[in-house]
């Protein structure tokens, strides 16, 4: 079995454990960076139940959400369908992010939590091929749990891959000549723990921005 099937169908197996994984809540970091930005074309890779990718469309961003889970497609393009949201604005499809391909340049290509455990994807690959679907003027975002919760068994930080915000920024492989490093940083937030005590997370942040013109915003 190829580590793409095995994660496809660990996947499917989880999506079909519960009607829900996720909250559904944008993630905060992906908010704050788009939020200095002037809406256009954006690329939400292993987008999910679509919290993300539907946000960004709810903000006046014309988006592509990519997700290996046909399950979790489906989910996003429910949710997309209840709040309003228009296909035009919004295109949702299952694909294998290591050999996904677009012809699209996007002004903003974010990766947040594109993690897999136990199977494992082929990650540093999947980001240095993101690299190449942003825009001139464009950034990239990428963002990753940079270690286990204070809640968590210690075990858990020892058993878990972590990807540090210097391994992130490496495997994007960038041309120090046309990129432009704008973080690359951990950051701890606030979470509740499952016995509903605070607790704490620390994240991966890498935000690049590629040089040169933005285009001009294609309109539909």
């Amino acid at each position: 079995m190829s580590g793409t099937t095995a994660a496809a169908e660990f996947w499917e197996a989880r999506y079909a454990d519960a009607d829900r994984i996720w909250s559904g809540r944008v993630n905060a970091v992906l908010a704050d960076v788009a939020a200095t930005l002037t809406p256009g074309r954006a690329l939400d890779l292993g987008c999910g139940e679509g919290g993300d990718a539907l946000w960004l469309a709810q903000q006046g961003w014309r988006v592509t959400g990519v997700d290996l889970s046909p399950t979790a497609i489906e989910r996003a393009r429910a949710a997309a369908a209840a709040a309003g949201i228009r296909t035009a604005d919004l295109h949702l499809e299952a694909g294998d992010l290591a050999t996904w391909q677009t012809t699209d340049a996007h002004d903003l290509v974010s990766a947040s939590f594109l993690q897999s455990w136990p199977v494992v994807i082929p990650r540093e690959e999947i980001l240095h091929r993101a690299t190449g679907f942003v825009a001139p003027g464009g950034h990239l975002l990428v963002v990753a749990h940079a270690g286990a919760p204070s809640w968590a068994d210690p075990e858990m930080a020892r058993t878990h891959p972590f990807p540090t915000p210097e391994g992130d920024l490496a495997a994007l492989q960038l041309d120090a000549s046309r990129w432009e490093v704008l973080a690359c940083e951990r950051r701890e937030r606030s979470i509740t723990a499952p016995d509903g005590s605070p607790a704490t997370l620390d994240d991966s942040v890498v935000l690049v921005r590629r040089m040169g013109e933005r285009r001009a915003r294609m309109v539909p």
